[in-house]
């Protein structure tokens, strides 16, 4: 009451005074209280780290930290395609924990450096090519198997040993707990990996030092997917080595150095009764040194839970960046699965002190920036890159180490793998990526950008030469020539912008005329882009729906899903089939023909609706290509359709190989209701959204809020949208908009608004 009695004997001036300061007051302590209720906020209890590994989704399962150069977790027995990450949810056997694994990728490599631990094993005694781990893998049950971000532990059924692990940027530790009365070993074999492939050569050389009773150092060299992969580690046990021995290995006079150009195996035994053994483990592409600075910089004392601990709060920093909100749990969780697997690779490939070993094979050091590895660019640059632009604080990093390998390689990479160029699919899509960054406001310095692309023109292989001189790519002198040239007029195009904001107005002018590229491709007769021969005509057989895996046209797929990979200039694509009727009748009867594929056709081409395949990238922003002529509503159908057929909150759940991201990138973007069709001009087309609320932590330290109305599975056509509380018409938003901070508000229905986004005036141009 005396509050009461204060506030009547003040006059009208300070009472309206009290007033705002009692306002401001509450806005206080709700911003707080919100704050502090959002940093308490577990995001890794969201994350089911499972989704994807059984199917084709080949994703790493396992302990790591956001980005980290270690990915520890298990390697099955059995090797295939579908083991490319080491781990397939169909397998029940463990031959021992890998301290580096690939996500979602279609070739497998690294599942390097194991460790198994082990009770009364005796090493086998033949010296033939039996692959070892046939004598000392186990079983596991699913049900005694734990994973979540940060942390994995199993039972080895055949030893009675729990394993946990954890791990930090460039290190892991790992617990073993033996049974009581039972001899305690280790296994280390550095012969094994994640590859398969009998065409790779697999470990060239390796090589085990004992240093001391408890430390032991090393390396393996490879030839695989990367054809000069070279890591190296120190290990330090927790309790001392009793003895060691050595198989496929030549064993110096002190038995403390063993080498091998099939892979060194060795079994170090402890005390019985060992109870919980530690073994800490640090890595490195440069040095044995490096390994050594890395574990005793990040793990310096043998608290494994105290690791955990900081494994599971770096990975929720990381997954608070956005702080989902839906009314149905599994698209929570599937949203933050999702989240969490964009975020294992690009993976940190420099040490503590900053060295890293280049693409030339020297070693540099950059002590300013980390170095990253693992970039799947063909998949990645579609969404996972303009993903990273809103929310990620190392883009011009994962920049930087691109135009770094340019000058190292001395061409802008096209799928680099721990300091290799393999190669892998078509395109050059470092390109886009880095031009996007730039045009974006990142930190990176335009002379060195410019000098690395500038020149793109003047490459000469895989289809690049012929292009230059031809026009094209002719189908009867390169293999997958009608892939290859709609992917390079995208990296044309990207050079167009960068030479356009760079006011370069010859380069401009010669890049925006290749970005054009994809017209001859174009067989107006059929309506689908066709190989062209070096005579000039198309190929004399055509059938749209035949696909040969590695032998035709197309990449991965054939000319139904590629005729719409054009997605720099969709404008262009639809004058080539004669306007908007004819190009919306070709698009609809995508989704409505026969879903069936020729014996011999890539098994990437998954996730089928008609012939559009979302089970790969190619196919990506196809389902967003109707607000460019009116008919957004459509998207939005399709969009939910996908999101509901094709993501499973279940180990089979991903309909294709998630591919460092980009299958997570997409659902992603589709859950916020709107994607990057084009992923280098900064605009965002919507779908339909899946949150029912979203706020983003931006990267530039402001907040972006996404509502959705009236959200439900029913309710997923956009009625109309307001952007900071003013009514927005558009089919799209634009990066600025987004970055600028503020609140995107979606009002849903059951039935299409056709008048929403139907006005092609509000669209921007496509092309530079």
């Amino acid at each position: 009451m005396k509050y009461i009695f204060l506030y009547t004997k003040l006059g009208l001036k300070n009472r309206c005074f009290a007033i705002l300061c009692l306002l401001f007051a509450l806005a206080f302590f709700s911003c707080s209280n919100e704050q502090e209720r959002q940093s308490s906020k577990d995001y890794t209890s969201f994350v089911d780290p499972l989704i994807g590994s059984g199917g084709h989704g080949h994703v790493f399962v396992g302990a790591s930290v956001p980005h980290g150069m270690v990915q520890v977790g298990p390697n099955n027995l059995t090797k295939g395609w579908d083991w490319c990450s080491g781990y397939h949810d169909s397998d029940s056997t463990i031959i021992g924990f890998a301290q580096t694994h690939l996500s979602g990728t279609g070739i497998a490599d690294l599942g390097d450096i194991l460790f198994m631990p082990t009770t009364n094993f005796t090493m086998p005694k033949q010296a033939d090519s039996a692959r070892y781990a046939n004598y000392y893998y186990s079983t596991f049950n699913k049900k005694n198997q734990k994973v979540s971000p940060g942390y994995y532990s199993v039972d080895l059924d055949r030893y009675g040993i729990k394993v946990e692990l954890t791990a930090t940027k460039r290190c892991s530790i790992q617990k073993y707990v033996y049974p009581k009365g039972k001899a305690s070993s280790v296994i280390v074999d550095l012969a094994e990996s994640a590859q398969s492939l009998v065409a790779r050569k697999g470990t060239i050389s390796s090589s085990l030092t004992i240093l001391n009773d408890s430390t032991i150092a090393g390396f393996r060299s490879s030839d695989e997917w990367a054809s000069n992969h070279k890591v190296y580690f120190v290990s330090v046990f927790s309790k001392p080595i009793l003895n060691a021995s050595f198989a496929k290995s030549k064993v110096d006079a002190s038995g403390k150095v063993a080498n091998s150009t099939e892979g060194v195996l060795a079994l170090f035994n402890f005390e019985k009764n060992n109870g919980s053994l530690l073994v800490k483990t640090g890595i490195s592409y440069v040095s044995a040194h490096g390994a050594a600075q890395n574990l005793k910089s990040e793990i310096p004392h043998w608290n494994f839970d105290q690791i955990k601990t900081a494994a599971v709060a770096n990975w929720n920093n990381s997954l608070s960046s956005y702080d989902f909100k839906s009314s149905d749990s599994l698209t929570t969780v599937k949203f933050y699965t999702a989240l969490y697997h964009t975020q294992i690779a690009p993976s940190t490939f420099s040490d503590v002190d900053g060295s890293y070993r280049g693409a030339d094979g020297k070693i540099y050091s950059n002590k300013t920036r980390t170095t990253y590895s693992v970039f799947s660019l063909w998949d990645t640059y579609r969404a996972v890159h303009p993903l990273y632009t809103l929310t990620d604080t190392a883009v011009s990093s994962y920049v930087n180490t691109l135009i770094n390998i340019n000058t190292q390689q001395k061409r802008m990479p096209v799928w680099h793998l721990v300091g290799n160029e393999t190669d892998c699919m078509v395109g050059v899509h470092s390109i886009p990526v880095v031009v996007d960054a730039y045009l974006k406001g990142f930190d990176v310095d335009k002379d060195l950008l410019w000098n690395a692309v500038k020149d793109f023109d003047k490459y000469n292989q895989n289809g690049l030469k012929e292009l230059r001189e031809v026009g094209y790519i002719p189908a009867d002198k390169e293999p997958w020539s009608v892939a290859k040239g709609l992917e390079y007029a995208i990296d044309h195009y990207a050079v167009a912008k960068l030479a356009n904001k760079l006011n370069y107005t010859a380069d401009y002018e010669k890049y925006a005329r290749l970005a054009k590229g994809y017209n001859a491709y174009f067989d107006k007769q059929t309506g689908f882009m066709r190989g062209k021969l070096a005579n000039g005509k198309s190929r004399a057989t055509f059938n749209p729906y035949h696909s040969v895996h590695l032998e035709d046209d197309y990449v991965e797929g054939n000319a139904w899903q590629y005729t719409w990979l054009v997605p720099h200039d969709v404008e262009g694509l639809i004058a080539l089939f004669g306007g908007k009727s004819k190009f919306v009748s070709k698009l609809d009867s995508l989704f409505t023909v026969s879903s069936s594929l020729n014996e011999g056709a890539s098994v990437d081409i998954t996730g089928m609706i008609g012939q559009f395949a979302h089970g790969n990238e190619p196919s990506h922003h196809i389902s967003y290509l109707y607000p460019f002529v009116g008919q957004q509503w459509k998207t939005a159908e399709k969009v939910r359709e996908v999101c509901d057929k094709f993501y499973k909150a279940t180990p089979d759940g991903l309909i294709g190989n998630e591919d460092c991201g980009q299958m997570s990138a997409w659902y992603i973007f589709s859950a916020l209701g709107f994607y990057p069709v084009n992923p280098v001009n900064g605009v965002f087309v919507f779908g339909s959204p899946l949150a029912d609320e979203v706020e983003v932590k931006l990267n530039n330290g402001k907040l972006f809020q996404i509502m959705a109305h009236n959200n439900s599975p029913q309710n997923k056509f956009i009625q109309s949208i307001k952007l900071n509380d003013k009514p927005y018409t558009k089919s799209y938003i634009t990066y600025e908009q987004i970055m600028a901070g503020g609140k995107l508000s979606y009002v849903m229905g059951k039935k299409p608004n056709y008048s929403f986004g139907e006005n092609k005036a509000d669209w921007p141009i496509s092309n530079p």
